[in-house]
């Protein structure tokens, strides 16, 4: 696995370079944002370790671009800025993680271990899904159904991934806030069901009688691929 730090203080890097190092992962290090921007749109790399208060461009804005230049591995987020509104913007740049400094090493390698765990089940999953006259496009972040397409959020996109790794078996709401919104989420269980609603609307025929996207009760969502005949499929 191959881990990218950015990084602008020298001792920090140096930690996190030799800790990972330790650990088996091939890293390298970029001491400010331009050349970790850089680094991380021209090479291959598993996951990002990106300080967010570095001078000229700090690490929203990397994210931000990387995102923007449809580089998607995972982003750890790494800042001394601890406040809700802090974690949010770290998130709502791009980021799939935030961790607030001081924090332990064991913690850190956990929190790196969980985001390439997430990161291997993603690519598992086929970046096309048919679904008869309905397809689910992971590159192009959309839904086409018939001659509509429906663009996906970030989340969404999330979502349906979660659901296609685990095709066939119930994905708890708990599990989607953990995987999707990342280790520290902020939404409750009701936020997943609203963007379940929306999903229904873009994947299923009839949103009202979903037979994709179903409802298991007192537990979550199961995708099905194939409903059985007539279309209509029991909500556990």
């Amino acid at each position: 696995m191959r881990l990218l730090v950015i990084e602008d203080e020298l001792p920090m890097r140096t930690a996190l370079v030799e800790t990972l190092s330790a650990e088996g992962y091939r890293v390298k290090s970029a001491t400010d944002g331009i050349s970790g921007l850089e680094a991380a749109c021209t090479e291959p790399f598993d996951l990002v370790l990106l300080d967010v208060m570095m001078p000229g461009l700090d690490g929203y804005a990397v994210c931000r671009e990387m995102r923007k230049r449809g580089r998607d591995m995972p982003v750890l987020m790494l800042t001394a800025k601890g406040r809700i509104d802090d974690r949010v913007d770290g998130l709502d740049s791009g980021a799939d993680d935030y961790l607030v400094k001081p924090f332990s090493l064991r913690e850190l390698l956990a929190r790196v271990r969980a985001l390439l765990r997430r990161r291997e089940r993603e690519q598992a999953v086929p970046e096309v899904l048919e679904f008869g006259t309905t397809v689910i496009d992971f590159r192009k972040s959309s839904i086409s159904r018939g001659d509509r397409i429906h663009p996906l959020s970030e989340k969404e996109v999330g979502m349906l991934r979660l659901l296609a790794a685990h095709a066939g078996d119930t994905v708890s709401r708990e599990k989607f806030l953990d995987v999707v919104w990342g280790y520290n989420a902020f939404p409750s269980t009701r936020t997943v069901d609203n963007f379940i609603a929306v999903l229904r609307t873009k994947l299923e025929p009839d949103p009202a009688n979903p037979v994709h996207l179903v409802t298991v009760r007192g537990s979550g969502y199961r995708l099905e691929q194939d409903p059985p005949p007539g279309g209509r499929i029991h909500q556990e």
